[in-house]
């Protein structure tokens, strides 16, 4: 019988019932029972915790959350979430894979599916690589999400294989009546010289009760030797809901991995990437946008950590608050004793479009290393005076000029992105998240049009 009175009752009792099935094999038993043990230990971060000094999620911590019920949905049930821009579409509702929600065509080799169906099938193919990479004794929410560890994207690219076009995995949460917590875990794994985009979109479907939900997630990406990696996390739920993910990267030799993150929604979000580039040569982007209403919170904490020579890493996060929402930038940096010849680069910029909204900015740089060039920076302001009287000149009134500087400092992130159809299906949720006061809402209207493409 576990004790604890660090953690919320429901917790104990989920994890007793999960425990006694003991689902899978034996090492996967033993993770989940270390992991429980950590976060029995530890309980919810609170704002004493350095890597949380800005983000109190008491909200979470003294919600009494069920375990998320299964629910079944219909196509027609997505609406608008369920999109034809990709070929090969897993769908996830509350933590579980529904295959009659999903497209996956025949890759050959190529595994994607359902990390339940691998535990069940094949749990010897996930032992070298799960719960291998993750530090769940640093982060209570990531032990939170080892110990729960049920379903989730496996995507396993054997060596020398291109994958054209991008996996789309959408995770919807579908709330009921009563507070539920979710707790989906990946593991992606890209074999040497091969290649592939992932995109992981988290939503929360409209009218589907009036509880909240929290979703808990881990992303495990492994990049062998030059592999080349494209991932994308999109976080959309309620404006209700609470989002904490996880994305642990390591890193071959030579490999080349780019993260974006487009956070767009959620009363708390918390987005946590932590590259470590483990083979000479690597290279990292880490490039991501936040824009928050309202009294929305988003913090974004990234960790980079250089382990060997020769390696390279961008950092550029863009954040747009509006109303009284908060944001958070915290960029870390650590160079590795042997990681010489390192070049760091961090750059954090944001836009406070109202006089209630708030960001907390905190670049950090810490080197053990004496031939290394690294650098950090971040800035705050409101839109450009200058700018906006340049396109009221040229005829639009103040909310299409508006707009359209808004647009213009999205893309600053989104134009970094390589895949069209990843990017054209982020421009579109970005559209529609721009101040209503603007007077456009969707798409760009042509009088906006044609002037960005004068003056763009």
């Amino acid at each position: 019988m576990i004790t604890t009175t660090a953690i919320p009752e429901s917790y104990i009792e989920s994890f007793e019932r999960l425990d006694k099935q003991q689902t899978g094999p034996a090492w996967l038993h033993s993770l989940r029972q270390q992991a429980f043990a950590r976060f029995s230990e530890t309980g919810f971060p609170t704002t004493h915790d350095e890597d949380w000094r800005f983000t109190n999620v008491a909200a979470i911590s003294r919600t009494d959350f069920e375990s998320a019920p299964r629910v079944h949905i219909s196509p027609a049930d997505l609406g608008s979430f369920r999109t034809s821009d990709f070929a090969c579409q897993l769908t996830f509702v509350n933590g579980r894979f529904a295959p009659g929600l999903s497209r996956i065509p025949e890759l050959g080799k190529v595994k994607i599916g359902s990390l339940a169906q691998t535990v069940a099938s094949d749990p010897g193919s996930l032992q070298k690589h799960l719960g291998n990479y993750l530090n769940f004794r640093r982060d209570a929410f990531a032990a939170l999400n080892t110990a729960f560890i049920e379903d989730g994207a496996y995507i396993h690219i054997p060596r020398g294989t291109v994958i054209e076009q991008p996996v789309y995995c959408l995770y919807v949460s579908a709330a009921g009546d009563k507070p539920f917590v979710e707790h989906p875990r990946n593991l992606i794994v890209v074999e040497e010289n091969s290649q592939v985009s992932i995109v992981e979109d988290y939503v929360s479907l409209e009218n589907s009760g009036s509880a909240v939900s929290f979703s808990n997630t881990v992303t495990e990406l492994v990049a062998g030797q030059n592999a080349v990696v494209s991932h994308y996390m999109v976080v959309r739920p309620a404006r209700n809901a609470y989002n904490v993910s996880t994305l642990r990267i390591q890193q071959g030799r030579a490999s080349n991995v780019a993260t974006h993150s487009v956070l767009l929604s959620g009363a708390l979000v918390r987005n946590n990437v932590h590259p470590v580039l483990g083979g000479e040569g690597a290279e990292c982007l880490i490039n991501g946008l936040f824009m928050a209403n309202g009294r929305q919170h988003m913090d974004n904490y990234m960790l980079v950590e250089h382990a060997s020579p020769h390696c390279n890493s961008r950092q550029f996060y863009n954040g747009v608050l509006n109303g009284q929402a908060h944001g958070v930038f915290h960029g870390r940096i650590i160079v590795h004793k042997d990681a010489q010849k390192t070049d760091a680069k961090q750059t954090n910029r944001n836009l406070l479009l109202s006089d209630d909204a708030q960001i907390d900015t905190k670049p950090q740089l810490e080197i053990y290393a004496d031939d290394v060039k690294c650098t950090h920076g971040a800035t705050i302001g409101q839109v450009e005076e200058n700018a906006l009287f340049y396109l009221r000149s040229r005829g639009l009134d103040e909310a299409a000029a508006k707009h359209l500087l808004l647009l213009a400092f999205a893309n600053e992130c989104l134009d970094r992105m390589d895949s069209a159809e990843v990017r054209q299906h982020l421009e579109r949720l970005v559209n529609k998240w721009l101040p209503e006061t603007a007077r456009f809402a969707g798409e760009r209207p042509a009088e906006i049009e044609r002037t960005w493409e004068e003056v763009g």
